[in-house]
């Protein structure tokens, strides 16, 4: 099975966002991301839009429908705004997190017996409108397995502690092995992001089957740096398509 990316943008608004200037223009490198092979544009507007902001998401919104193959994917905690933000844009998927509106960025999965009640309305109302649902969750396949429960139709796999263990020469792959194993036999699809970069992307995903789709942000933009954003899509996409 073919694993997609998908190209996190929060760090070129970011980037942007440091000056009152209209570039780097989020949706000029979301051109540039297609035009290299990307599969999708992954954004994760934040309450205080600090990187991605509401109009970013608009914007995209109307650019995107140039590349019907590609897939819109928002991710961010589901509070009202951000549902009512989703439900009125209407992106393939949804990627649900739960962080804290002041989080710097995501550093756990959903613990979802806590959230169940909660959960399964969020995702029951999102799929009404047409979105694909995917739940972060941590390398757990008793969370993996939870999460059909909830009717989610993917989990994505929080891959933070992986990147750390593999700097320190540690193996946890088993984990994430077992947790993507738990979600395939629950009938839910998977996901994986945070993280990844090209160091460690191939042994994850030599490791870690019926991986659906990653999503990188950081690590694509400062590879980016070096060599361009169109050839830090064509690294990566290498590594997926070997």
């Amino acid at each position: 099975m073919a694993t997609n990316l998908s190209v996190n943008l929060n760090k070129i608004a970011l980037l942007r966002n440091q000056r009152d200037l209209p570039y780097p223009s989020v949706t000029g490198m979301a051109r540039i991301c297609i035009d290299a092979g990307a599969h999708g544009i992954t954004i994760h507007p934040r309450p205080d839009e600090r990187h991605i902001t509401r109009l970013d998401v608009d914007d995209l919104a109307a650019f995107l429908p140039e590349f019907p193959e590609i897939e819109f994917n928002i991710e961010g905690y589901p509070s009202e705004d951000f549902l009512e933000l989703v439900e009125r844009i209407r992106p393939h998927q949804v990627t649900l997190v739960p962080d804290a509106p002041d989080q710097r960025t995501s550093d756990h999965g959903w613990d979802i017996p806590d959230h169940r009640a909660f959960l399964s309305d969020v995702i029951g109302r999102l799929q009404t409108h047409g979105s694909r649902v995917s739940l972060f969750i941590d390398a757990d396949p008793a969370m993996a397995s939870e999460a059909a429960s909830v009717g989610t139709d993917r989990v994505e796999l929080y891959t933070g502690p992986y990147h750390f263990a593999f700097m320190k020469g540690e193996d946890i792959l088993p984990d994430y092995r077992a947790a993507a194993l738990a979600a395939h036999a629950a009938g839910i699809g998977v996901n994986a992001g945070h993280d990844l970069n090209l160091d460690n992307l191939a042994r994850f995903l030599a490791a870690v089957p019926h991986v659906q789709e990653v999503s990188i942000g950081h690590a694509i933009t400062a590879d980016a740096l070096v060599m361009g954003m169109s050839n830090a899509v064509g690294a990566y996409l290498t590594l997926l398509r070997a």
